[in-house]
Parts: structure tokens; C-alpha cells; sequence
């Protein structure tokens, strides 16, 4: 049995996670374990259908396991209902995915400062905590550009920007660098590595990029819905 820690941001204990296709069980995620402690970065390597993206929605609470838990700096998420699980997402977790997700219609600082207006934070607030969070991530002379006028590497600045800008506890980063040509990749990793090292951010990010990968703190492999030490 593995207890809950509150030494780790984020914990899964045995998921499992299966689907009905076709009449028949689909076994994605196979009594899978894992935690991310405070300030590491963790690396989930893989092949495509291998589970890797199931269990960064699951660990998100974007999905619910068939069977198994997830914790949050160890409270236990399985008895919360969807407000309560929105709500915790917000409060400790970001996210980034290998496509944006940006809204064309705002500004690259408008799209920064919406996680912190859905929190009912005032506008001018927000937009000037996004405004230095764009400038951490170097992109301080294009927040008033809109996503159309960025290229595809400061597009995922402006993603990684607003997943930091409410200062969350542990980032799921979901194949953020594999919409990039590989000099824009390495450097969005770098900056992912940078971000981790002096803000203390945890990161759990799925690639399928071993060499990105060898950046992290700890490196595991995901082959056929089952997580194991790679490194």
C-alpha cells in the first residue's frame, strides 16, 4: 500500500483506466504509480498510444480512473465532485499542451491573465501579474501581439505564461515541444528547465524526445498502459 505524502505536489496511486470499444475492454492505464515532489521535474517517455496522454489527464483531473487515486499536495482528489476538482486544478495546477490553445480574439497578455480573471481577480491585477510573468518568459515586447502575429515558439511561451501565472504547485506539460522544429523544442525546454530552477515549479511532461527528456530530474517510460523507471 502506498501512502499519500504531502512531500509530493502531485501522486497517483494504482490507476487503472479502461474504456469499452467495440464491445470490447480497452485496458489503457495498468496499475500505475508515480509522484512528483516539490520543485522536480519529471519526464514521461513513450510511444504514441502507450497511455502517456490518459494518465497526464488523469493526474489532471481532467479524467477520473476506473480504479486508483490521485493526490494533491496529499489530500485525496477520488470523493471531490467536478466543481470541487475545477476548482483544485486552478488553484494548484497548469497546464501546456503540444498545440496552444490560445484565443485568437485576445492578446497575448489577455490570454495570459485569464486563469487569474476566471478567479475573480480584477482585470488591471491580472493583466499586470501577466505582464510580468510574459517577461519572465521573454516575451515582454509582444504582449500586446495577438497569437496570429507570434511564431509557433513564442505561441508556447505565451501557453507556458499562462499556465505559471497562477503560480501553481506542479505544471502538466503534455508533448510541449512537439509542434516545434528542433531548435525552437530545445529552447523551450531550456526555458522549461530554467522556469523549474528558480521558481520551484514542478513539472510532469510527457515527450516522446529522450534527449529533452535527459533534462529532468528523473526520466520514466511508458509501454503498453505501464509506468517504469527509465533512468
Amino acid at each position: 500500500m502506498i501512502e499519500a505524502s504531502r512531500d509530493h505536489v502531485l501522486q497517483a496511486t494504482h490507476l487503472v483506466k479502461t474504456y469499452t470499444e467495440g464491445g470490447n475492454m480497452v485496458e489503457v492505464l495498468r496499475d500505475v504509480s508515480l509522484h512528483v515532489e516539490r520543485g522536480e521535474m519529471v519526464a514521461i517517455v513513450g510511444a504514441s498510444g502507450s497511455g502517456k496522454s490518459t494518465l497526464l489527464h488523469t493526474l489532471g483531473l481532467l479524467d477520473l480512473p476506473t480504479s486508483g487515486k490521485v493526490f494533491i499536495n496529499g489530500d485525496d482528489t477520488s470523493s471531490l465532485n467536478e466543481a470541487e476538482r475545477s476548482q483544485l486544478r486552478n488553484r494548484h495546477l497548469g497546464f501546456v499542451y503540444q498545440f496552444h490553445h490560445l484565443l485568437p480574439e485576445f492578446s497575448a497578455l489577455d490570454n495570459v491573465a485569464m486563469p487569474l480573471i476566471v478567479r475573480r481577480l480584477g482585470r488591471p491585477q491580472a493583466r499586470e501579474q501577466a505582464k510580468m510573468v510574459l517577461e519572465q518568459v521573454g516575451l515582454a515586447h509582444r504582449i500586446d501581439h495577438y497569437p496570429g502575429q507570434l511564431s509557433g515558439g513564442e505561441r508556447q511561451r505565451v501557453a507556458l505564461a499562462r499556465a505559471l501565472v497562477t503560480k501553481p504547485d506542479c505544471v502538466l506539460a503534455d508533448e510541449p515541444t512537439g509542434n516545434l522544429d528542433r531548435n525552437t523544442a530545445e529552447s523551450m525546454f531550456e526555458l522549461l528547465v530554467r522556469v523549474n530552477r528558480e521558481f520551484g515549479t514542478g513539472f510532469a511532461i510527457v515527450t516522446h524526445d529522450l534527449a529533452l527528456a535527459a533534462l529532468a530530474h528523473r526520466r520514466l517510460s511508458m509501454v503498453k498502459g505501464q509506468l517504469d523507471d527509465a533512468c
